[in-house]
């Protein structure tokens, strides 16, 4: 199918039964339990995996939620836990890795520690630094492509950078599934937010993801994505489409990012648009890196654009 054929916009499925404090089985020998954090940015809540049967490994424990450890201490009950597996370091996915260790004895495995996909610029500041864990630091920095085994499963790194520059996706070998954490979700668009995320990663990650022939993905917030080719190669057309709406707003005139939210994102929540705004300039990044557009200095929230 050509990329005119292509659905423009992502079918995205807003129906989700959390079950908080529930083991729900989502997959042959996985189990979602989901914790009580929703938000306009985490849907209903973020969603812990447990893999395996008698000796499993859990990926992104979550945040440090009293009532989400006993709910997943109480679904692995009776079952060894070797290894836990962390996607990317935002304060929803990783903290309560550490209290999962302490009482389990498990290996954490990860990309590695929170580090900004770039350097801040001088006078910048980060708008995510309270979502990063800062704290958080793997037993085993896994490589992209390294293998963790435990009994009965076996489970890759799929380094997918973009919305952390740590992000990485997990494939569990010999099923198809592949736990896709905050890269790709079947409710929402990733955040990209400058200086923790890069938008040109992130659409190369899409392009990784689009070389696999993955059956099923398993987020990080949300359902799963049961199409993941069509639904990828959607979220790449949304992508730049946005890309092109960022730039025919400059070209129509717009030269600071808040002007270019309120076109184009009129329709969005307001209370996402601090958010939109750092998506915008993820693309404005790239954009400039491209030589389409221009700005004094380093692209910043504060700056001015126009056409290269």
């Amino acid at each position: 199918m050509s990329e005119t054929d292509e659905q423009a916009v992502p079918q995205f499925v807003t129906e989700f039964e959390a079950l908080h404090g529930m083991a729900v089985p989502v997959a042959e020998g996985v189990q979602r339990v989901t914790a009580p954090n929703a938000s306009p940015f985490t849907f209903h809540g973020t969603n812990t995996y447990i893999v395996g049967r008698n000796s499993v490994c859990v990926i992104d424990p979550g945040p440090d939620n009293d009532a989400h450890f006993e709910a997943l201490m109480a679904a692995l009950e009776g079952r060894e836990v070797t290894h836990i597996a962390v996607s990317h370091t935002h304060r929803d996915h990783s903290p309560l890795a550490r209290r999962l260790k302490q009482k389990t004895g498990a290996v954490i495995v990860a990309e590695g520690p929170h580090r900004p996909s770039r350097p801040l610029f001088e006078g910048e500041q980060n708008p995510f630094a309270e979502s990063a864990d800062t704290d958080f630091v793997p037993d085993i920095a896994l490589a992209d492509g390294q293998t963790v085994d435990g009994n009965g499963w076996r489970l890759t790194a799929v380094h997918t950078p973009g919305h952390t520059a740590n992000h990485a996706a997990f494939a569990l070998e010999e099923t198809g599934i592949l736990f896709s954490a905050d890269h790709v979700m079947a409710w929402a668009t990733s955040i990209v937010a400058p200086p923790d995320g890069a938008m040109s990663d992130y659409m190369a990650s899409l392009d990784r993801l689009l070389e696999r022939d993955d059956r099923l993905y398993l987020p990080g917030h949300g359902g799963a994505v049961t199409a993941p080719q069509s639904f990828v190669r959607a979220l790449r057309t949304h992508r730049r489409m946005r890309e092109r709406a960022v730039l025919e707003r400059i070209i129509k005139g717009d030269r600071r990012i808040a002007d270019m939210v309120s076109v184009i994102y009129a329709s969005t929540d307001p209370r996402l648009h601090g958010a939109a705004a750092l998506s915008v300039l993820a693309h404005l990044e790239d954009l400039v890196e491209k030589g389409l557009i221009v700005t004094d200095g380093p692209p910043k929230l504060s700056g001015e654009y126009r056409p290269g």
